[in-house]
């Protein structure tokens, strides 16, 4: 288990990481295509990972857990990645990406169902505050029109994200978590690469400094480390509430969209702020109390 200090270091860590991880990759596909470039950050960082982990090589039981390994990559990584890269096709990214962060509520839900976790009123209301907090962030994209294919694959990328998560919560003392990560994205990468290999042109991709640096970035820090410590927080805490500081993840995105990309801070953007802010105290309210009333017995 994780200390308290440790979870909140993780926790931002990963919040700022796969905020700012929106606009680096928007920078990146000046210079690429979606799904090479998908397949290409994702499978240098699972390469880093697995060299991360041969010290515990026996720990990898890859004919124990095998199929294991190939149901989290499809779920976290290549389904999620997916329907990601090809939905920004047909829709804005802002309501885009507000449409995939109903994950957390996703996640709540499904880890009440499935892994035991406590729902209530409140944790209820806080997940769909925090969901109403990044749409209201993102409104702006509807004067751009609406694709009903955009929706459908929004909507499937936020649910393979919410069902791998919670896989990887019930498999996870199966498993060495390190070995998991490693080969799940690594699997995801190759899968993706080989994809986008069939459906793109490696002569389209423009290796320029800037596009090389960008992507070893996000290939180390987002991809590698940032699945890493999310798995680590998963495995450790409650998934509803871990789910719920990933609402701060658009926060940082469109913080850095406004700082270095010219956008402007809106209405909208304060309101959402202000939603996400109650929905993580909600969420966490009774978790608090509870905790209290146990060293209040000791």
């Amino acid at each position: 288990m994780l200390t308290k200090k440790q979870t909140v270091l993780y926790l931002l860590f990963l919040i700022l990481m796969w905020g700012v991880n929106w606009p680096l990759s928007k920078y990146a596909l000046t210079y690429t295509p979606p799904v090479l470039f998908a397949g290409l950050r994702t499978l240098i960082g699972g390469v880093l990972l697995i060299g991360i982990a041969l010290p515990r090589w026996r720990l990898l039981r890859l004919k124990q857990n095998g199929l294991i390994y190939l149901i989290s990559s499809l779920l976290s990584i290549v389904f999620y990645y997916g329907f990601q890269t090809i939905g920004l096709n047909y829709m804005p990214a802002g309501i885009f990406s507000a449409i995939v962060f109903l994950q957390p509520v996703l996640l709540g839900l499904f880890a009440w169902l499935w892994l035991g976790e406590r729902m209530n009123g409140l944790k209820l209301l806080g997940l769909l505050l925090g969901f109403l907090g990044v749409a209201a962030m993102s409104v702006g994209g509807f004067e751009n029109g609406l694709s009903i294919i955009g929706i459908v694959l929004a909507l499937a990328s936020a649910l393979t994200w919410a069902f791998g998560t919670v896989y990887i919560k019930r498999v996870a003392a199966k498993v060495d978590m390190l070995w998991m990560t490693a080969s799940q994205i690594t699997i995801g990468g190759i899968i993706m690469l080989g994809y986008g290999s069939l459906t793109e042109s490696w002569s389209a991709i423009e290796w320029s400094a800037s596009f090389m640096t960008d992507t070893l970035f996000i290939s180390v820090f987002v991809i590698a480390l940032g699945w890493l410590v999310y798995f680590k927080l998963i495995g450790s805490g409650e998934a509803a509430v871990v789910g719920s500081f990933t609402f701060l993840i658009p926060v940082v995105s469109i913080t850095c969209s406004v700082l270095f990309m010219n956008e402007h801070v809106t209405a909208n953007l304060l309101a959402g702020l202000v939603l996400i802010v109650f929905s993580i105290v909600l969420v966490n309210y009774k978790q608090k109390q509870r905790k209290q009333r146990q060293a209040s017995l000791q």
